[in-house]
């Protein structure tokens, strides 16, 4: 599994001029299956989005091609991990 930050990088207008591309960016690899859960962080200077694991040059490419990091308001960064214990109810995320 991944957990990927967006850390942004320009003032939040020249973000939010681009949030409609971003969210339906995010509905595309929701649908595809690669993200669990993502959302801002609190306060707002960031994002987080939860990937499955697998490939890491496959997502990578993919965060290439969301509209905030294609144009520089926010920068994307990756840390992997394998989930050995989850809450009740949050198995699925063990077998990711």
């Amino acid at each position: 599994m991944f957990i990927v930050t967006l850390t942004y990088v320009r003032p939040l207008e020249q973000l939010d001029a681009l949030m409609d591309a971003h969210v339906t960016w995010l509905k595309k690899h929701y649908a595809s299956g690669l993200f669990v859960a993502s959302g801002r962080q609190v306060p707002r200077k960031g994002g987080v989005i939860l990937a499955r694991s697998g490939d890491r040059e496959a997502l990578d490419a993919v965060l290439a091609r969301d509209p905030f990091v294609q144009n520089g308001v926010a920068r994307a960064d990756v840390l992997e991990f394998v989930p050995s214990m989850t809450a009740l109810g949050a198995e699925v995320l063990k077998t990711l």
